[in-house]
């Protein structure tokens, strides 16, 4: 059965967070049911649809920002109590809009997720996890890494409080009052979980997860171990995601599953008769989606998916038909309700058009007053800056409440640039002066009309290392622009991970000295991307990293006084060793520094550049060889006199070409990991051989990996 879904836009509110919108439920099956939601202007509103219109049940007074909100109640009964968390207070209000509850938690960091079972609340900021029960302290945990939601399986199936907690090491912690039970590996940061079905599924114990990279699975949560159901990888490469619901949308008795991600896709996963789950509708929308909710919005009958949009959309996706058949009467009703509305829709911009003018002069006056004050319009922009495992490049999402302008790309290292398919605003490069003022790159995109998201590729060097700056200048007046940064850090192409392969032949770094554990952390998070930046809780730590480029890996250990880095590729060993003296000696630490290089790592890392090289170097020939060829095709008239291997070239030419194209100074960069290896390893016996690097280029550019493997020998 094919899913059609129409599109409804009910209004719009101020910018919203994650699950910040919820549909009270429905006085009887199948009857329209009131929105909630909750902005970063701090005002909760609960409206319905009546006769195609917005009708406000209640609105509250703007305050804190509203980081989450939940549906709550008695249990077993209608969850239609408001909660919403803002700041460190957490408040209650009926469906009528009454506020009943003002619970001030007394938390140092804001509140970034909540989750409510009757009486139960569980609370988590940053790194802080706390339950609460009747507003009373019941228990509390200290993470290692960041949480980003949190959730209980439901106490009235599974008979007692199970807390999971979705933490940025792509760990979900499964906890047991103030301990950890057991820890859930997940494929990536988990962004957002849910219930399966919304009840925990047949045992109560079946949890949703999905992540900020796309993935999305169900792990069943048991009393001694998890079992992991099914995954979804995204092979299409989309966006984070950020909401799960379940509602039958299909209409065949058995629950979907509802996604919507950071890059505007919602998404409808039916359940085939394995329960395996099987796309069955998308639909892209042009901002991120922020949450979703099954339910019945628009008109009696007719159900939907609702959602809400980071600039604060409430937006439905509807099964009510956009055509429907009528008799003469019927039609002559549509129209005059189409009339009415139209004439609702022309008062209306016309009360928006005067509002805006009445701004202007008041703006106008107010600026040329002597007493004015800069009166710079604030927008808020929404960024994310994000390493893809798939291939070692960073993605930067940048999403503005109002339509961009342009984007200035400033770089104070040297990064590549590439394409993104997605990506419709026109990209112009400045020339730089990289010796004079640091400038490795200046780009500016300038975006169509409408265009309130724009998504970015850069691939950065390891070993080098500054700033990426984002000037973002939207479409408003008077001219406004804010300046986003991220650091490009030294071994910025590694990942963490949770498993390494310990018989790799390893280089090793010591380093001892007067410096404390934080100290060293701090060193660490200068160095790494995906380290908690605040220090873990113990007195020793070990990290695992994997290079998303080249594959090699890094162990990290250390404690007060010392710190102890692990390498199969002996140039991350060498940047480390740089960068860490470098750092030491800002702060006038002194530093022992030793080191065991093991010679087998060399021809090792060589070997895990060899595919790359070689795939690389082979694409080159075969795009150097078209032009040829085709020239040879229209001189010939045919390509049957061609040997298969070149008519095989020009079937896939556009395919290559347009490859070649998405990888700039690919092949440079496996020239120059190479060459950093060849220095690393006779620095490090010091030897500079400098001068041997024209001659090592030589032998790359006629490849053989014996060849290549036995000058690293010889030198």
């Amino acid at each position: 059965m094919d899913l059609n879904l129409n599109r409804a836009d009910y209004l719009q509110v101020g910018v919203t967070s994650q699950k910040t919108m919820k549909l009270l439920p429905a006085s009887r099956y199948r009857a329209t049911q009131k929105v909630v939601v909750g902005d970063h202007d701090g005002v909760v509103m609960c409206f319905g649809m009546k006769k195609g219109e917005a009708v406000t049940v209640f609105k509250t007074l703007p305050g804190q920002k509203i980081a989450r909100l939940e549906l709550g109640g008695v249990l077993n009964t209608p969850q239609e109590k408001i909660f919403i968390a803002a700041g460190s207070e957490i408040r209650g209000f009926t469906k009528r809009g009454k506020q009943f509850l003002s619970f001030e938690t007394n938390l140092t960091e804001s509140i970034k997720a909540m989750h409510i079972s009757g009486s139960d609340l569980f609370l988590s900021a940053s790194y802080i996890y706390n339950h609460y029960c009747d507003c009373k302290d019941q228990h509390y945990y200290l993470s290692g890494d960041k949480i980003n939601d949190v959730i209980c399986l439901p106490v009235e199936r599974v008979l007692h409080d199970v807390p999971v907690l979705a933490c940025q090491d792509r760990v979900l912690r499964v906890l047991q009052g103030s301990d950890v039970m057991y820890e859930i590996e997940v494929p990536g940061p988990p962004t957002v979980l849910a219930l399966h079905n919304g009840n925990g599924g047949d045992s109560g114990e079946d949890l949703l997860f999905g992540t900020s990279d796309g993935k999305l699975g169900l792990i069943q949560i048991t009393t001694s171990k998890p079992i992991h159901k099914w995954e979804i990888r995204n092979e299409k490469k989309r966006g984070g995601i950020l909401c799960i619901d379940s509602f039958d949308i299909v209409g065949d008795g058995v629950k979907d599953l509802l996604v919507g991600r950071d890059d505007g896709m919602v998404e409808v996963y039916s359940f085939d008769n394995a329960n395996e789950p099987v796309l069955r509708f998308d639909q892209a929308l042009s901002e991120s989606v922020t949450s979703i909710q099954g339910g019945c919005v628009g008109k009696d009958g007719y159900d939907e998916i609702v959602v809400s949009t980071y600039s604060g959309w409430v937006t439905g996706l509807t099964t009510e038909p956009i055509h429907k058949e009528s008799g003469p009467g019927e039609e002559l009703k549509i129209n005059q309700e189409m009339q009415n509305k139209i004439s609702s829709l022309r008062s209306e911009l016309e009360h928006l058009q005067y509002k805006v003018l009445q701004e202007r002069e008041k703006y106008q006056q107010s600026s040329q007053s002597s007493k004015a004050k800069s009166a710079v319009p604030s927008f808020s922009v929404n960024d994310k800056f994000t390493l893809n495992k798939d291939d070692a490049s960073y993605s930067l999402i940048l999403e503005v409440q109002t339509a961009i302008d342009n984007v200035l790309i400033q770089s104070d290292v040297p990064i590549d640039l590439l394409d993104v398919d997605k990506n419709s605003a026109v990209v112009s490069f400045s020339s730089c002066d990289s010796e004079s003022n640091d400038n490795f790159l200046l780009a500016t995109y300038r975006c169509q009309a409408n265009t309130t998201r724009l998504e970015l590729k850069i691939r950065s060097i390891e070993g080098q290392y500054g700033t990426l700056q984002a000037y973002v200048t939207p479409r408003i007046q008077p001219k406004t622009c804010q300046v986003r940064q991220y650091l490009i850090k030294p071994l910025s192409l590694h990942q963490r991970t949770h498993f390494i392969d310990h018989d790799r032949p390893m280089n090793t770094l010591t380093l001892t000295g007067q410096f404390s554990f934080a100290e060293l952390h701090s060193w660490v998070v200068f160095c790494l991307p995906e380290v908690p930046e605040k220090p873990p809780a113990g007195e020793c730590v070990t990290f695992y990293f994997q290079n998303t480029f080249l594959d090699t890996q890094l162990e990290s250990t250390y404690r007060k006084g010392e710190g102890v880095f692990k390498s199969d590729n002996i140039s991350t060993i060498s940047i480390l060793k740089d960068v860490l003296s470098k750092e030491a000696t800002k702060r006038k630490i002194n530093l022992n520094i030793s080191y065991e290089i093991n010679e087998v790592s060399v021809k090792h890392t060589l070997k895990l550049i060899h595919p790359k090289l070689e795939y690389q170097l082979l694409l080159a020939k075969k795009v150097q060889l078209i032009d040829a060829l085709k020239e040879l095709q229209v001189h010939e008239g045919n390509t049957n006199f061609l040997i298969p291997e070149y008519r095989c070239i020009l079937e896939e030419a556009d395919h290559l070409q347009e490859e070649y194209k998405k990888q700039p100074a690919h092949l440079e960069r496996l020239y120059g990991m190479i060459t950093d290896l060849f220095i690393d390893k006779f620095k490090f016996k010091g030897t500079n051989v400098k001068t041997k690097v024209p001659l090592l280029l030589e032998i790359l550019d006629s490849y053989d990996q014996n060849a290549l493997i036995a000058f690293f020998d010889a030198a």
